[in-house]
């Protein structure tokens, strides 16, 4: 059960698990431009006994992609177009 992100835009990513994309990456900007923080969400809100490990519920928010990486289990991110 692995995880990759796939670049979408800047700061926006679709994420995958064994090769279904089930969720998205996003980062979150302030107005002024500064990085707040990272959004890793499911497409689909299902019942906790049904969502992937390590989701919980189908948000979570990171302060660094690298910790949203870490999380999901060292994710790899495939930035090709």
């Amino acid at each position: 059960m692995a995880y990759t992100l796939h670049r979408l835009a800047a700061g926006s990513y679709d994420l995958a698990h064994d090769d279904a994309i089930i969720g998205s990456v996003v980062r979150e900007v302030s107005p002024s431009g500064n990085v707040k923080g990272w959004h890793v969400e499911l497409l689909d809100d299902v019942p906790t006994v049904l969502r992937p490990h390590p989701f919980t519920r189908s948000e979570h928010r990171f302060d660094t992609l690298e910790a949203a990486l870490a999380w999901l289990g060292d994710a790899a991110v495939d930035e090709r177009d």
